[in-house]
This record gives C-alpha cells, sequence and structure tokens, in this order.
C-alpha cells in the first residue's frame, strides 16, 4: 500500500524498455491530481531518454485505472472538488502525451481500465490483456463525455457504428470482446501479462530505435494528411536515416547475415 510519501507512478529502464507503473493499489489506481503529474514526467522522461527504445505502461493490483480519482477531501489531491475540476488541463495529461511520444507504447491491462483508465490504455500504441481485464466505457452513465481522446481513438480504431455502440451504451468489454473488437493485440493469461509485454517490448527494441520512431512519426501524420503529401513526408524522414549509423550496420548485418547491433545513432 502506497503512503504520502511513496510514488503513485513507478519508473524503471531495463533493456531499453522504460517500465511505468501506476502504484496506487488500495484505491484502484484511480488518477489523482499528484498522479496526473507524475505520469506525465514519467512518459516525458521516457520519450527523452535516449537509452529507452520502448515503454510498457501498466498498473499495480488488480486494477490497471480506474478512472479519475472523484474523492474531492482525500489529501493526495483527489480531482472531484469542482476547483480542481474546473481547473484540470486536459491538454498537458497523459493521453495527450502519449499521442506526441514517438517513443513505441505498450500498454499491459492488468485489470479494469474504466474512465479516463480506458482512455489512457487506448492511447498506447499497442494493447496487451490479461485475461481478467475489462475496458468501461461508462462515461454517459456518470454525465460525461471520453474526456482524454476515447472520442478520437475509438472511431479511428473499430469504426464509427462499433465506436457509437459503446460510447453510447456505456458498455463495459471483456478482454475476450475487446481481442473481438479490435481493441487488444493480445489476451494472455493474467500470468503471463508482462512477461508477454516485455517480449513484445524487447522484440521492438531489438530495432533501429530512429527508425522505429521515424515510422511511429509517419503513422501519427499519415492519420490527417493525403496519400502524395504523406509520400513526400516520408521522403523527408528517409533522408536523415539515410546518414544515420544505424542504417549502415542494418544493411551492413543484412550482407553478412547477422543480427544487427543499433545505437540509436
Amino acid at each position: 500500500m502506497t503512503t504520502a510519501d511513496d510514488p503513485e507512478v513507478l519508473y524503471a529502464v531495463d533493456e531499453h524498455i522504460a517500465t511505468i507503473t501506476l502504484n496506487a493499489p488500495q484505491r484502484m489506481n484511480t488518477i489523482s491530481r499528484t498522479m496526473l503529474d507524475e505520469l506525465t514526467r514519467a512518459l516525458l522522461r521516457a520519450n527523452e531518454d535516449r537509452e529507452v527504445r520502448c515503454v510498457i505502461l501498466t498498473g499495480s493490483g488488480r486494477a490497471f485505472c480506474a478512472g479519475l480519482d472523484l474523492s474531492p477531501q482525500r489529501g493526495t489531491g483527489g480531482i472531484g472538488s469542482a476547483t480542481a475540476t474546473a481547473t484540470l488541463d486536459l491538454r498537458n495529461t497523459p493521453p495527450t502525451v502519449l499521442q506526441a511520444m514517438d517513443k513505441p507504447t505498450i500498454c499491459a491491462v492488468n485489470g479494469g481500465a474504466a474512465g479516463y483508465g480506458m482512455d489512457t490504455a487506448l492511447g498506447c500504441d499497442i494493447r496487451v490483456m490479461a485475461a481478467s481485464a475489462k475496458l468501461a466505457a461508462a462515461f454517459v452513465k456518470r454525465g460525461v463525455v471520453p474526456e482524454s481522446g476515447g472520442t478520437w481513438f475509438l472511431p479511428r480504431m473499430i469504426g464509427w457504428a462499433k465506436a457509437a455502440e459503446l460510447i453510447f451504451t456505456g458498455r463495459t468489454l471483456s478482454a475476450a470482446e475487446c481481442l473481438e473488437w479490435g481493441l487488444a493485440n493480445e489476451v494472455v493469461a493474467d500470468a503471463e501479462l508482462m512477461p508477454r509485454a516485455r517480449a513484445l517490448a524487447r522484440e521492438i527494441a531489438a530495432n533501429a530505435p530512429l527508425a522505429v520512431q521515424a515510422a511511429k512519426r509517419m503513422m501519427r501524420i499519415g492519420l490527417n494528411e493525403n496519400f502524395p503529401d504523406h509520400v513526400h513526408h516520408v521522403y523527408l524522414q528517409l533522408l536523415p536515416l539515410f546518414r544515420t549509423e544505424d542504417m549502415a550496420e542494418g544493411m551492413k548485418a543484412f550482407v553478412e547475415k547477422r543480427t544487427p547491433q543499433f545505437n540509436g545513432r
């Protein structure tokens, strides 16, 4: 159990993988103002760290994130008071930061992801879900809308009709349903969640990091431009990659029939 002196977000780097863990299991990792700030800083730190090539976001305990902490009296910064809600700047919060990140992100959904937690999970590039995990789009049941990206992510991920069904009903989807709907990349046994997420992260981290990050930028830009413009922007991304040590190493390793060793330069 965390105390007032414990971090609400844990950060660790190993094998070029940053693991960021929501760390308030006693309240199912609901997002307090403190956690909001710590998570934003952790994501920015991972994105700026040259040693980090992939990011895993997960939660401690039995939930990934049960949404915003709506406790107005809680000492660590509940977001439920009228003042806190009115001053909450959603433009500088984790789902927005996730959308702008160049580093690949994997959400290891270890349990329920509700409301803001669902939007945060959707903000990651890849979702690996534990079999017991769920996504709960309960916004309209609380008199609000998906406040941090759900109305943008869902139509693009699953199409207008499915997004409308999920958002308008406020339904909760099991992990198996998330896989069927295209919201999860994989569903694994609960005990295999982090090993599988790390294996996927290692596979990503083994590739040329500058190329992976450029590819992610191009995918993001491509969502909002026509094909001829996109081809031009891809060419502009290729020009600096042609001059990198990593491209030379990749070509050399291919010719020599060996595994390349990339250094991010």
